[in-house]
């Protein structure tokens, strides 16, 4: 396909499945460039925007919605550098989060059955901050079962064992991993009565498919991009390679 051929906005929504009406809402949000109009107004794209459509999908499962939008933002507002950054943002999240299954999967290495409740050991304030979270964020995490201090009876002020110490701390790394509040209450409740990891294996083996995917996604999503940079110009018409940033 030859990049001055016209293409309608169905020919791209075509290949994707897509509405036509979504193409026209990519154009409008930066992450098709402007299209050309016929003496008519109609829009008429071009290779170049086709395989910006096809960018920005490869980019999707990669990095997620947001991010993708802003990479084709930035690079159809001539800012390739910019797009680059906000990828390598991405790839670091992307091992910020493995280190944070791997601690995960340490952590849970070390359970240990948990023992009857005793003395309190900590309070919210001081076990908020070991977790670099809000006290309103244990509280939260109260009422949907993740923890259960105890209250001192002459003060009322809640107090936390070792046992809700261990389940606060396995409650923030999965929360840390993207596990929703109702997803972690049932593990942590298999936990509690099975005081070891086999509850969480299945958990974890999903977790680490997902991290996966999106590393592979990754790849793909570079792949398409690198395409449209070879295609891609800047608002002055000229070419978008890395050597022009």
């Amino acid at each position: 396909m030859a990049s001055a051929e016209r293409l309608r906005p169905v020919d791209l929504a075509r290949e994707h499945g897509l509405s036509t009406q979504a193409i026209r809402n990519y154009e409008q949000a930066g992450i098709l460039p402007d299209a050309a109009r016929t003496p008519h107004g109609y829009r008429t794209y071009t290779a170049r925007h086709a395989q910006a459509l096809r960018a920005f999908l490869a980019l999707v499962p990669a990095h997620g919605h947001q991010t993708a939008t802003s990479i084709m933002q930035a690079v159809n507002g001539g800012g390739v550098e910019e797009a680059l950054k906000i990828i390598d943002e991405s790839h670091a999240q992307l091992l910020d989060d493995r280190r944070t299954l791997q601690a995960v999967e340490n952590a849970l290495r070390d359970l240990t059955p948990a023992a009857p409740p005793g003395p309190g050991v900590t309070f919210i304030g001081p076990l908020a901050r070991k977790l670099g979270i809000r006290p309103a964020t244990l509280r939260k995490w109260e009422q949907a079962g993740l923890v259960r201090p105890r209250r001192d009876p002459q003060t009322g002020y809640r107090v936390y064992t070792a046992a809700d110490v261990r389940d606060a701390q396995l409650a923030h790394q999965l929360r840390r991993g993207g596990y929703l509040l109702e997803q972690i209450a049932p593990l942590i409740e298999q936990v509690r009565a099975a005081g070891g990891l086999a509850p969480l294996e299945d958990a974890l083996r999903d977790w680490r498919g997902r991290l996966s995917a999106r590393g592979r996604a990754m790849l793909a999503g570079a792949a398409a991009l690198d395409a449209y940079l070879r295609l891609a110009t800047d608002t002055n018409g000229n070419p978008l390679t890395l050597d022009s940033v």
